[in-house]
């Protein structure tokens, strides 16, 4: 998985439209009482709670342990632990494994469907939400070329990100004993907390795989091209609108 330190505080208080469109995905689930469910990549624990809710019984995992500690501040009662997606292991198989906004930054894809095949029960189902073919490729583009520009020559490199179609996705399901059971690849444009810096907030917290060694002022200007560029076709009204394209899929352990 990815090795991007996460701050909890910054992304509770920036970023709260990811578990708020994430409660669309729970309807995908359908939660029931008395299942056991894992969430995989957790965050700060926001969709476990709605999922213990309803009666399941329900344990999160994730990357980051500043996450996981601001998980277990606010939901004491609920289990979580720092697990990796692609190197975790538990003693009960799932009725059902949750994840949204999370595999996109998973990049050994194969090995996390292997672990989550390994964690559900038979005919368990798996049910996520994350970036799919396209996910801000405005953005990304932009970003690319003005750090071409400025001599990072490996830019398309630092791209920390793995955005499949539904077929390649679907395809590596299949190849390991998930049978897809619904895909969907859809556009969904999304605003971003913060009014004018609201791009630059996004790519601080999202983009530093493509900046951490980028020199402040390099990075200042790099970011205000990017947002130049962008700005006619993703800021309006006062916002900015990320280029967000999601990939749902729901499959069951054969």
């Amino acid at each position: 998985m990815t090795t991007k330190q996460w701050d909890a505080g910054h992304y509770n208080d920036q970023f709260a439209f990811i578990w708020e469109y994430g409660s669309r995905v729970l309807d995908l689930l359908q939660p029931v009482n008395g299942e056991r469910i894992l969430d995989l990549g957790c965050g700060t624990g926001h969709l476990t709670a709605d999922i213990a809710g309803t009666g399941a019984t329900v344990i999160g995992i994730d990357h980051s342990a500043d996450m996981i500690d601001a998980a277990k501040s606010s939901y004491p009662a609920i289990e979580f632990h720092q697990l990796d997606a692609t190197d975790f292991q538990f003693d009960e198989p799932f009725d059902a494994i949750f994840s949204n906004a999370v595999l996109h930054w998973v990049r050994s894809p194969k090995v996390a469907i292997q672990r989550i095949h390994a964690a559900l029960k038979p005919g368990g189902r798996f049910v996520a939400e994350f970036g799919g073919h396209g996910n801000v490729g405005a953005v990304v583009q932009a970003l690319i070329a003005e750090l071409e520009r400025h001599g990072y020559t490996d830019a398309a490199d630092r791209n920390p990100w793995f955005f499949p179609s539904i077929a390649t996705y679907t395809a590596l399901l299949e190849a390991h004993g998930l049978e897809p059971v619904m895909a969907r690849l859809y556009d969904r444009p999304t605003l971003l907390d913060g009014g004018e810096t609201g791009l630059a907030s996004w790519l601080t917290m999202f983009g530093d795989s493509f900046l951490h060694d980028v020199p402040t002022d390099v990075r200042d200007t790099i970011v205000n091209n990017v947002a130049e560029q962008l700005r006619p076709s993703l800021f309006r009204d006062g916002n900015w609108y990320a280029d967000y394209r999601r990939l749902q899929v729901v499959a069951h352990r054969v």
